[in-house]
């Protein structure tokens, strides 16, 4: 009897920088995650209505139409998707930012530019298996 194969954590990436969200899509590709991107607040908000809960969010803070802190407090207010860690991303470096992200139901928190070995070690903190 075969084994089932072992389906990769998915990612929802919510980042309306192109160039950014390339390099999230290829650092999380190359370590085996499924990576789902959506550009902007609206269509993230729309996804998080009617899709299956990832196994982990990368949320830009400042994003066109819905903001991240208002992304997150639609992502805690779904009860399929309340315990998904979400890892929010900003350009923005300021204590009150930090709070407000963590308030709203944040994870955690990384500032931009961020280091690639550095994020990808928080990701794999929040999708280590339960044990």
């Amino acid at each position: 009897m075969q084994a089932d194969p072992v389906i990769a954590p998915s990612v929802l990436v919510v980042e309306d920088d192109e160039h950014i969200s390339q390099v999230l899509r290829f650092m999380l590709e190359r370590q085996g995650y499924q990576v789902v991107h959506m550009a902007d607040g609206r269509a993230a908000s729309h996804h998080i209505a009617s899709a299956q809960p990832p196994a982990l969010v990368l949320l830009d803070v400042m994003l066109p139409y819905v903001d991240g802190f208002e992304i997150v407090g639609l992502i805690r207010a779904q009860p399929a998707w309340r315990d998904v860690p979400v890892l929010m991303l900003t350009a923005k470096n300021t204590e009150r930012d930090t709070v407000r992200a963590l308030d709203a139901g944040a994870s955690d928190f990384v500032i931009k530019p961020f280091q690639p070995q550095e994020l990808l070690a928080r990701v794999r903190r929040f999708l280590r298996p339960a044990a």
